[in-house]
């Protein structure tokens, strides 16, 4: 027998959201034969109302949830204290979600909180592999805010927080080139995300700028698995077509393309030089201290919040496409 959730339950009995939320909770408000069908209903799903979700709707409405891939990167975890910092001062709770990277996981999280208890929530996608159709079919069946910061979808209709990707790899990218490299390597995610193909293409656009031919093998494609990817990495690096420097998208490549050149002794920066996006706060403790692109993490979480709580308490703003773009800080430092 399939699970059930409240919304769901409501669509087949043709009544609202809170008319079975009442009628469950045995309300005087709800007629004997209305209450006989959903309980009947209910019993026919082993549907059973979850008592801190009952707890949760006295507060009215004042929670909202957080979906991010993962909470080991630092990056997210300054996200999270910065929608925290929002969220906090006016008395919302706030639930975090991780998705694992898994679409389907994502879609799992989703049906989770269509129970009907959250006011709105923040997104940073997973894997844009299988498309993003199934945050559309979400906000049509429960019309929550939804707000989406750095990894955002392709879909018009929704407000993002994101920082500038694509000038921030091609500056990047030329600080790269003007410090001698002419055969640099871009190391992405297989992912056709915004956020991907914004660095991508700033990249792309600061090689062709320098007069060096852009070729296809001047990216790199990684997946998640790391002893795959250092593999990979390892394999380019250390062949006769080796590439002299290297610009990661994300910060564990920058950590596995340090540990291939401690293994091939591959001196940084005279051998390969080194640029990563990243929020790692011991960029300046590894040896050379690592060059970084960083994103202003708060405040990107704290622009979410806010603008999510905007849309929460005006509902004429529900259905708004706002987009906020915060600027990158870029450091050189000796990986270069």
């Amino acid at each position: 027998m399939k699970s059930i959730n409240m919304i769901e339950l409501a669509r087949e009995l043709g009544l609202s959201v809170s008319t079975v939320s009442k009628a469950l909770g045995d309300s005087h408000e709800i007629s004997a034969s209305t209450k006989k069908r959903v309980l009947e209903l209910a019993k026919k799903y082993n549907y059973k109302p979850n008592p801190f979700a009952s707890n949760l709707r006295k507060k009215k409405g004042k929670q909202i949830a957080v979906v991010i891939p993962e909470i080991v990167n630092n990056f997210f975890a300054l996200a999270v204290d910065g929608i925290e910092s929002v969220t906090r001062d006016k008395d919302y709770d706030t639930f975090i979600y991780l998705s694992h990277e898994s679409a389907e996981r994502e879609r799992t999280v989703l049906g989770h909180l269509e129970n009907g208890l959250i006011s709105g929530i923040i997104i940073s996608v997973c894997s844009g592999r299988e498309g993003y159709s199934h945050f559309q079919d979400f906000y049509e069946r429960t019309k929550l805010p939804l707000v989406f910061f750095d990894r955002v979808p392709d879909l018009l209709q929704f407000p993002k927080v994101i920082t500038d990707n694509y000038h921030s790899s091609y500056e990047g990218t030329i600080k790269l080139i003007k410090a001698g490299s002419k055969k640099p390597l871009f190391i992405t995610t297989a992912e056709p995300m915004f956020t991907s193909i914004e660095r991508r293409r700033g990249f792309q656009d600061a090689v062709e700028s320098q007069g060096i031919i852009f070729t296809d093998d001047m990216v790199l494609e990684c997946g998640d698995d790391m002893d795959i990817n250092y593999a990979i990495i390892k394999k380019i690096i250390g062949s006769k077509k080796a590439p002299d420097s290297v610009f990661a998208s994300i910060e564990k490549f920058a950590i596995t393309t340090y540990q291939v050149c401690k293994d091939l002794n591959l001196n940084i920066p005279k051998k390969l030089k080194v640029i990563s996006y990243s929020n790692l706060r011991t960029a300046t403790l590894l040896s050379p201290s690592l060059s970084t692109i960083s994103q202003p993490a708060f405040e990107m979480g704290r622009e979410a919040a806010q603008m999510l709580l905007k849309m929460i308490e005006k509902k004429s703003y529900a259905a708004a496409n706002d987009i906020i773009v915060l600027n990158n800080d870029m450091a050189i430092r000796d990986s270069i």
